[in-house]
């Protein structure tokens, strides 16, 4: 008889240096469902779909591909089992272009020439068949995140994949490519391929997902039909404990200007025209104001321009009446200024550095971490991180010696905002901050921001979370193709109306 599993993952056990990551765990995906993965980070979900993957090798358990026993040894292997995998942190090169992402490793070739027409209508046609538009000339590291995404999809779906494996798809996409997303996901599940979604999003597992299995701390918790569920159930499984999915907060006291932004343009390096044109704006002591828009329509490069990772065309940054424009972005930071960035990757970490040392990457010059000899002073940098790990709870295998490396997403993300917020700022420049948590940690994320703003700080919020802009902030400015086309008031506004002005369908005459 055939079996109606695609894939079984039977008693899987995976071991890292001084963690468990996965004790005892078996899943079931059956053919042609989607079935989503949830758990809090650290929880094993990446783990065990790099077994599956062949990324990682279990110590014990037993893969089963429709029913027979398979050895997946490395990714090769995966994908001659039609098993393809979207990663949470892109497998791109980054100097190559779209097109060579997607067909790298199986490139068309006739008499050991390659066919890259071929290819590029292959891509094209999938590209429109499931409505991930990209530009296949363009290089990966000349486009937005939201993009590599979807770079990433159309690099599984070329290689005919019956089995998707997608880790926090939707960490990096726009409301409007979520719901695409979640449309392909449907249409690609009724085609008969079977998908595993690995998510934190209660309400995308409730949308999309036939079955949702449970991990908690490495173990199995359970397997739900998600039309018999609630988030809330859901929720209590995942964390052992309810969430409070509204964002508590008291009125906005704000003080006097913090920021203030004039006539600020930055060049893009994608187009020859600018990336932010002309903004102007002020953040205040004690507010919290929210830049929110779709991805790519000049967020990062205002960003990038603030924090000194990128030079300003035209206009002046002004920071406690300071001029600082031309300042440095050691100068930024010391002077009260800190920065949870968009990639954590690229400008969050050093990978290869332990847990402690990311701890102090932007104060290891200070007294109390560097001797005069100027030699690091082991002790005081191991407690100081001790003390973050501590109160931010986050979970790593050997504590403050972990390779940032071996830290799942959302833990790497914990450690940033630890180390950002501590540094007690003036002005708290947080983009995506909640970008791959769980909602245990989105939870105390935002009260964290809500606290400094409520300590007389001033916090400058980037998000694409649509709740996230509806909820935090005290003031929400739309960037539409760079520019600032409204201000709205999270009280009085509603999503649609947020929706229209993101969307370029709507602005105001008077510019924020």
């Amino acid at each position: 008889m055939e079996s109606p599993y695609a894939i079984e993952m039977l008693h899987i056990t995976k071991k890292f240096p001084g963690i468990i990551a996965n004790d005892d765990i078996t899943l079931q995906l059956k053919k042609g469902e989607i079935h989503a993965l949830l758990g809090e980070n650290g929880a094993g979900k990446s783990t065990l779909m790099s077994v599956l993957f062949g990324l990682y090798q279990a110590e014990e358990g037993e893969i089963r591909k429709d029913g027979k026993p398979v050895k997946i040894n490395n990714p090769n292997d995966a994908n001659d089992l039609g098993i393809g995998m979207v990663h949470q942190h892109f497998k791109l090169v980054e100097c190559f272009t779209v097109l060579d992402n997607i067909i790298l490793g199986v490139e068309p070739n006739k008499h050991g020439f390659l066919q890259k027409q071929e290819a590029r209508e292959k891509v094209m046609a999938l590209s429109d068949k499931y409505g991930l538009h990209v530009n296949p000339d363009a290089l990966i590291e000349d486009i937005t995140v939201g993009m590599q995404q979807r770079t990433e999809i159309l690099k599984m779906l070329y290689r005919d994949n019956e089995i998707l494996i997608f880790d926090e798809p939707t960490a990096v996409l726009t409301p409007q490519e979520i719901e695409e997303l979640m449309q392909i996901m449907k249409n690609l599940a009724a085609e008969g391929k079977s998908i595993l979604f690995i998510s934190h999003k209660l309400a995308e597992i409730m949308a999309v997902a036939d079955r949702c299995s449970v991990l908690r701390k490495g173990k199995y918790i359970g397997t739900v039909e998600t039309k018999n569920t609630t988030m809330e159930q859901l929720s209590a499984m995942m964390v052992g404990r309810n969430v409070n999915f509204h964002v508590e907060k008291g009125p906005c006291k704000p003080g006097e200007v913090i920021l203030d932004v004039e006539d600020m343009s930055v060049a893009s390096k994608v187009h020859k025209n600018d990336a932010v044109k002309h903004v102007s704006f002020k953040v205040r002591k004690g507010e919290i104001v929210c830049i929110a828009g779709i991805d790519g329509n000049g967020q990062t490069e205002l960003v990038y321009g603030l924090s000194g990772l990128e030079p300003l065309k035209t206009g002046s940054i002004r920071f406690k009446g300071q001029d600082i424009t031309h300042a440095s972005i050691r100068k930024r930071n010391t002077s009260g200024i800190s920065h949870i960035p968009e990639d954590r990757h690229k400008h969050g970490l050093v990978l290869d550095y332990s847990l402690e040392y990311n701890m102090v990457l932007q104060r290891y010059f200070e007294e109390r971490f560097t001797s005069k000899a100027g030699f690091l002073k082991r002790a005081p940098i191991r407690e100081y991180a001790e003390r973050l790990i501590e109160e931010y709870d986050v979970r790593s295998g050997q504590g403050p010696i972990t390779p940032a490396r071996a830290m799942s997403g959302g833990n790497q993300q914990k450690a940033i905002i630890a180390r950002e917020i501590d540094k007690e700022p003036d002005l708290l420049i947080a983009v995506q901050p909640t970008r791959g948590l769980d909602v245990g940690a989105i939870e105390f994320i935002h009260k964290q921001l809500i606290a400094q703003r409520d300590a007389g700080k001033a916090v400058l919020l980037v998000s694409l979370e649509l709740d996230e802009v509806m909820d935090v902030p005290d003031r929400i400015l739309v960037m539409y193709e760079g520019e600032i086309v409204g201000e709205l008031d999270p009280k009085t506004t509603t999503q649609e109306e947020l929706g229209l002005y993101m969307a370029g369908a709507k602005r105001d005459e008077v510019k924020a």
